[in-house]
């Protein structure tokens, strides 16, 4: 992708309007992490994001949402970066409570805290995204089982609504806004600053075991088992065989370790090779991911494995190359997520993999985890059940493979008009039907959320 001309407090690039389209003249690619689908636009970068999300459609992180979570909508071109915007405004030592700007990145936070003894309640798969983006996915990770997305540690917010106002939320004010704000995708306004609790940890290092799985009612089985013992669960699982192997995999769990068994001198956080080019499309071939699944899946064997790991090794595995993506060339990919029934032996799993297999969905990276109750987040994703994250190579099958998913069952709808107002409108709930309405809409699309 190619980037933008940063944009510096008294330095701001005059946008003056192409004569037929009214578009700005300073545009460049835009796309998330899929790098699907790709949008002209104009990323305004600015330490003063109070000042560049004034006239912005919507704020954009380290651009590591999937689909056009972060891309304006049609007609609009300009969005705010927050990366520069990344302070870190206070830290209580004694509760852990943390106040940042919206463009801190956790990857920063990781490094400043954690050999200090404290760490991020809750982590996504990557250490490469702002706190603010955190926020408007109310990320989850390994342990939602025991703590839940990241929203359940947040204390509070400042943002940018609708109407041009700064509001401070939390659930002591404005508590609808800030509920709504939790996994709302940037749909109730620009997130300017987060204060949130971080988890004391006994040592920086991670106790991990892991096991092989044969296929995937044994991998279901083994993960619904490690659940009730481990605050970190996860499974990588293999969907590409068509026979009895299907869903083979890895199961991983782990805890922090003690004092007592981690090494004396603290991890050193690791320099990532960089993938230099976006490869040909057609590179990536699924007998290529075949390949090494099958070979990842032995290299482990048939014993389990034990020992002190690395946290970035952990958490953050894809992290070890930075822009992988580009291995999927400029046709890009999707990621695919479902939460099914937590029984491991519900049918609703196997008609889900079998719909992927009658849509000839090619799934090259399949990981499953346990989920715990909803959340505060009004429309935040996970609840009690499995999660799965597929990713899936954009082809010609992969609307009807996303349309026969969603066919399956609870599905969220973009519906309008909604003949959205000057101001603030929080997302509501219909008393008679338990439907969620609402939301501001600082995109201008005048739409609502609801299922």
């Amino acid at each position: 992708m190619n980037r933008v001309p940063e944009v510096v407090p008294g330095n701001a690039p005059a946008l003056s309007p192409d004569a037929t389209t009214g578009a700005p003249a300073q545009l460049s690619e835009l796309a998330g992490w899929g790098y699907y689908p790709r949008v002209q636009a104009y990323e305004q970068r600015s330490e003063d994001l109070e000042r560049i999300t004034r006239d912005a459609v919507l704020t954009r992180g380290l651009g590591r949402s999937y689909g056009d979570s972060s891309l304006p909508p049609a007609g609009h071109y300009k969005v705010a970066g927050s990366r520069l915007a990344d302070r870190l405004l206070s830290f209580d030592g004694e509760t852990g409570v943390v106040r940042v700007e919206a463009g801190f990145a956790l990857m920063n936070l990781n490094q400043l805290f954690l050999t200090r003894g404290w760490f991020t309640p809750v982590t996504p798969g990557t250490h490469y995204v702002t706190i603010g983006g955190m926020v408007a996915a109310d990320v989850h990770g390994k342990n939602h089982h025991v703590l839940g997305c990241f929203g359940e540690h947040v204390r509070a917010l400042r943002m940018r609504v609708a109407d041009g106002r700064i509001l401070e939320c939390s659930d002591a004010h404005e508590r609808e806004l800030f509920r709504a704000t939790l996994g709302g995708m940037g749909l109730t306004g620009h997130i300017l600053e987060v204060e949130f609790a971080m988890q004391r940890i006994p040592s920086p290092w991670i106790w991990q075991e892991s096991e092989q799985v044969s296929d995937l009612d044994h991998a279901l089985e083994r993960l619904q088992a490690a659940s009730r013992q481990w605050p970190f669960t996860v499974l990588w699982s293999d969907f590409l065989p068509s026979g009895p192997g299907l869903g083979r995999g890895i199961l991983y769990k782990g805890r922090w370790a003690e004092l007592g068994e981690a090494p004396a001198a603290p991890p050193r956080w690791r320099r990532a090779a960089t993938l230099p080019l976006r490869v040909p499309s057609m590179f990536l071939q699924p007998w290529m991911v075949a390949v090494h699944n099958r070979l990842k899946h032995w290299w482990h064997g048939a014993q389990a494995r034990s020992g002190i790991m690395h946290p970035e090794t952990f958490f953050y595995p894809l992290d070890v190359v930075r822009e992988w993506n580009r291995a999927y060339g400029r046709r890009g990919f999707t990621q695919y997520q479902a939460v099914l029934p937590a029984s491991h032996d519900d049918a609703r799993h196997w008609r889900f993999v079998r719909t992927l297999r009658e849509r000839c969905g090619t799934v090259y990276l399949c990981v499953i985890k346990d989920c715990g109750p909803e959340g505060k987040g009004m429309i935040s994703f996970p609840k009690l059940g499995v999660t799965y994250a597929l990713d899936i190579p954009i082809d010609a099958h992969t609307q009807t493979v996303v349309d026969a998913l969603n066919a399956r069952g609870h599905q969220v709808e973009v519906v309008g008009p909604w003949g959205i107002r000057n101001g603030f409108t929080p997302i509501l709930v219909n008393p008679e039907t338990g439907v969620y309405h609402g939301g501001a809409d600082p995109r201008k699309e005048s739409v609502m959320l609801g299922w």
